[in-house]
Order: C-alpha cells, then sequence, then structure tokens
C-alpha cells in the first residue's frame, strides 16, 4: 500500500507529464507555418500567368535612361533628358518579362544575358559588345521582378546623335529582345 505522501507525488508527476506532453503538442501546433490558402479563383490566375508567362515574347515593361543604378525592382529615377555630356556615365535601366525559368532542387533558376551596340544614325556600329552584362540567380518560386541597370561610359565619343541598342538574351529559353536608346552626346565643356 503506498503513503499518502508517495501518492500524491506519484499523481502530481503523472499529471506533470500530461500537462508537458499537451503543452509540447500545443507549441509544435503554434511554431508550425500557418496560412491562409489562396482562392481558387487567384489559384486559377496565377496559374494563367504562369501560362501566358512562359508564351509571351521577351519584353520589357520598363525600359529607360535613369540618372543611376537601381536600387530593386521599379526603384530607378528616369532622366529628364537623354543628352550626355562625354565623361557622363550612361545608365539604362529595364524590367524584362517573359524570361524562362528551370527547376533546380533549390526552386527556379533565371539567366539573362545583355550585348549592347552603340550605333550613329546612319546605323554603323561604332561598338558592341556580347556578354555585357548578366543577370542570373535562384529563388524559391519564380521571380517576376527583375531590375536591370547597365552603366555605360564612353568617353571621347564626339558630339552628336547616336543609338545604343541592349540586347538581351535568355539563356534557359533562348528567347530575345532588344531595348533601343537613341541620345545625344553633347559637345565637350
Amino acid at each position: 500500500m503506498m503513503s499518502g505522501k508517495f501518492a500524491r507525488s506519484a499523481f502530481g508527476a503523472a499529471a506533470f507529464s500530461l500537462a508537458a506532453a499537451v503543452a509540447t503538442a500545443s507549441l509544435a501546433q503554434t511554431t508550425s507555418p500557418s496560412f491562409p490558402s489562396p482562392s481558387d479563383a487567384l489559384s486559377s490566375s496565377l496559374a494563367a500567368l504562369d501560362a501566358s508567362w512562359d508564351a509571351s515574347e521577351l519584353a520589357f515593361t520598363a525600359a529607360t535612361f535613369a540618372t543611376s543604378n537601381a536600387s530593386g525592382y521599379g526603384q530607378y529615377t528616369a532622366r529628364d533628358s537623354n543628352s550626355f555630356s562625354p565623361t557622363e556615365t550612361i545608365t539604362v535601366y529595364a524590367e524584362p518579362i517573359g524570361y524562362g525559368f528551370a527547376e533546380t532542387a533549390g526552386g527556379h533558376r533565371h539567366d539573362i544575358e545583355v550585348g549592347f551596340r552603340l550605333l550613329n544614325t546612319t546605323g554603323q556600329v561604332l561598338a558592341e559588345q556580347d556578354g555585357f552584362a548578366r543577370f542570373a540567380g535562384e529563388t524559391p518560386s519564380r521571380k517576376r521582378e527583375l531590375p536591370t541597370s547597365l552603366s555605360f561610359q564612353f568617353e571621347g565619343l564626339p558630339a552628336g546623335d547616336y543609338v545604343l541598342e541592349a540586347l538581351y538574351t535568355d539563356k534557359i529559353s533562348d528567347k530575345s529582345g532588344t531595348v533601343t536608346l537613341p541620345f545625344t552626346m553633347s559637345a565637350a565643356q
């Protein structure tokens, strides 16, 4: 027969063990991610966006001369003028869309290479470079907001009118698109 003191201790230990098990189960439930799922209509819209994106040509939602490199998607200041001095850096901001994704163990990879051509007004190529810049990365989900900033320095370019072409090539889908920006090089001061 158990003494009253031992019986209370055994009961107390059993009650504590049960409380600890319930607390652990409750903690596990509250530390697991919990969030509302998208509605069926929104899920359908996202699937339609994926299909439209994949079917699209490589296109751009923005392409302009900027005052400096962008600090993020849509975080740029468009330049008021397309006239530059010979010592100024020419910055181009563009937002490509419709590029491809490769599925990876970590999610989705994107990979865009950019070349450029500098032309005079008669179409003569004055300078060009393939593989001038590359915008690649891997994210858990499809990254549809890709800011691209390109910087050019054309010191010694005579005063006059020119055209800058940025040739974007998606290395995953083999799609391509060109941003064409006319500009003026002012006379040296």
